[in-house]
């Protein structure tokens, strides 16, 4: 159930008004603090009701469509680029806009309406009055082109009230504004950096992926920086600067006319965009009138709904977008649902907050890794790639901090990630960067929310989610996304808990890190046909087994364990084995006694037997590290 926004339910008070009686919200007054915090409006407001600023008001005029929308007066060009988005997906403007037949215009009028939004990871819904801030008896905001439509406005309302007034709206993300109206993934993509225009076989694939997102029910936006030219300034070909645009299709459109076309089966990627304005467009090839439309045939030229008007909707080449736009949020909405015919994922959610703390145990905003001496207090989120191989998607957003603006606030903070590999049996925190093995890393930007897409071998993994400062408190939500359960969850504990049993059975005492990275096995012929070779690593009744090797006398490993060891005397064994289908062949071992003062760098030791340590040597070496400390803390 979605959570009522400051405690006003809908249903209740609109049985409280009527038409003799409309609702006025004293929670966003007709007022100018509603309006801005610093800058006002040009010109004299009036806050009017639709109905007194035309005849026969409704929410929707013949539907919900793209074309509805033109910006206002205020900077938010990110917000009517995310309306025209939503105006394409029913599936979730009819969420957003709840009850949308009952909230039209009849009988039941009472001044009052509701929206949802996706906060933070839960629906909202907003109430809020249908007063509307007019100049000369002008909507001054988000509008549609038919004067009588008010969804995009009254929504645009209740986005205001969320952050406090239609000014903290000035400036900001189409994607923030999509994940507001879904809950989606954002993919932010670099046009710039990657220069997908350049390297033809890199367009194709990105082509192939903006497809398979779109045609899943993706939501696309791009835009371009200024670069030193003024905010809002054209490019030569039409486009505007600093400017959101929605995407409104992919495709890949066929060439020629008739049969001619049908066999050649000639194809060009297009996309096409609207820009929130409503008009200026692309004059470049493949826009309204330009001469490339004679390549392809009449019928493929209606599917594509040509108009040849100054409407803000055009289309374009995907290499002339590639090359012309800077920067494309890709909203993906995740697929979660087990009955489903398309790529469903297993979905994992933690919240958390960057806390600070004197005790460096207790602290939890150590910063980025440049803060060598706190990275490792931050919040830190364990995962398991169970399958050999897996495509994992990790999403960071930070709660938004556009409510605080009025207070002279509300800026992002610079946040980003790490993941690392860890030992196969970690429970604990981590307290050792020798101890991981650094897989990927985000960059650090003040938006709100970051997002990886990599491929991780088998494995157990922690992300570590942080500020680029240390010391920086937030809140913040982490998704992870894979094929299978991962069971992501936060590491609390440091080390283990004393329990009313731990005099009888006792407590640890020291805490032992063991690194193995390769392996050389002496076999005779050097034949590596059928030697598939792992590791079992053993520490007083505990043992881990490490994924075998296929067909290799030289394997590399790079496989590690933890033991919190309470027999200090009792040695470790690292044994070397095959699995030669099913019947497994004992390759050697070396035994660690693993005492705190041990070497503790990487070395290459001698196969030996079963059997103490004067025990015969076998034909091959191991490389591994040792780490023990009597610290239970320290690793």
């Amino acid at each position: 159930m979605p959570v009522a926004y400051r405690n006003q339910h809908y249903a209740e008070l609109k049985k409280q008004h009527n038409k003799e009686n409309l609702f006025e919200d004293p929670e966003f007054p007709a007022t100018n603090s509603s309006l801005y915090y610093k800058k006002p409006p040009p010109g004299v407001v009036q806050w009017k009701r639709p109905g007194e600023i035309c005849e026969n008001p409704h929410l929707f005029v013949e539907g919900i469509s793209s074309h509805d929308l033109n910006q206002g007066i205020v900077g938010n060009c990110w917000f009517v680029a995310a309306c025209a988005c939503l105006a394409l997906k029913s599936n979730l403007w009819e969420k957003v806009i709840p009850d949308w037949k009952e909230q039209e215009w009849d009988s039941n009028y009472a001044g009052i309406f509701h929206f949802r939004f996706w906060i933070f990871g839960e629906w909202i819904d907003v109430v809020i009055d249908d007063r509307l801030p007019t100049i000369n008896g002008q909507l001054i905001y988000c509008q549609s082109k038919q004067n009588n439509e008010f969804w995009s406005a009254l929504l645009e309302k209740a986005y205001a009230k969320l952050f406090g007034c239609y000014e903290s709206l000035a400036g900001g993300n189409t994607g923030d504004a999509v994940v507001d109206f879904s809950g989606a993934v954002v993919e932010a993509i670099d046009l710039q950096k990657e220069k997908y225009y350049a390297d033809q076989n890199k367009q194709d694939k990105f082509f192939e992926d903006l497809l398979k997102a779109w045609n899943r029910g993706g939501i696309i936006s791009s835009s371009i920086k200024p670069q030193g030219f003024r905010l809002e300034s054209r490019t030569d070909n039409g486009l505007v600067r600093g400017h959101a645009y929605s995407v409104t299709d992919v495709k890949r459109v066929r060439l020629g006319h008739g049969l001619r076309a049908y066999f050649k089966n000639e194809t060009i990627p297009l996309i096409r965009l609207r820009n929130p304005w409503g008009k200026t467009e692309w004059t470049g090839a493949w826009s309204d009138s330009s001469e490339e439309w004679s390549k392809i045939g009449e019928t493929e030229r209606g599917n594509l709904g040509i108009t040849v008007a100054d409407d803000g909707e055009f289309w374009m080449s995907f290499t002339d977008w590639c090359k012309n736009f800077t920067d494309a949020d890709i909203c993906h909405l995740m697929n979660t649902s087990l009955i489903s015919t398309e790529k469903n994922w297993n979905e994992a959610v933690n919240f958390g907050k960057w806390t600070r703390h004197s005790d460096p145990l207790l602290n939890r905003c150590g910063g980025c890794i440049n803060n060598k001496e706190t990275f490792l207090q931050n919040p830190q989120y364990l995962f398991d790639v169970t399958k050999e191989s897996d495509e994992v998607l990790i999403s960071l957003q930070q709660k938004d901090r556009r409510i605080y603006r009025k207070e002279g606030q509300g800026d992002n903070l610079d946040i980003g990630f790490r993941v690392v590999k860890v030992e196969v049996n970690r429970k604990y925190r981590l307290h050792n960067m020798e101890t991981l093995k650094s897989m990927h890393k985000s960059t650090f930007l003040p938006a709100r929310m970051m997002f990886m897409r990599c491929e991780l071998p088998k494995g157990r993994y922690v992300v570590i989610p942080t500020t680029f400062d240390a010391f920086m408190e937030g809140e913040f939500m982490l998704r992870l996304y894979t094929d299978v359960d991962s069971g992501c969850r936060e590491l609390v504990k440091d080390k283990p808990q004393t329990k009313c049993w731990t005099p009888l059975f006792g407590y640890p005492q020291v805490v032992t890190h063991i690194y193995v990275d390769r392996a050389e096995i002496g076999q005779q012929g050097d034949q590596a046909e059928g030697i598939n070779p792992y590791l079992i690593i053993s520490c007083e009744s505990q043992s881990v087994k490490s994924i075998a090797k296929k067909n290799s006398l030289t394997p590399e490993f790079q496989f590690s364990a933890i033991f919190f060891r309470k027999k200090v005397r009792e040695p470790l064994t690292v044994q070397l084995w095959s699995d030669d289908l099913g019947s497994d062949k004992f390759l050697g071992q070396v035994t660690l006694s693993g005492r705190p003062d041990d070497v503790s760098h990487l070395q290459q030791l001698q196969l030996k037997n079963k059997g103490s340590k004067e025990a015969d040597n076998m034909p091959g070496k191991i490389a591994l590290r040792i780490l023990t400390s009597d610290e239970l803390t320290a690793l």
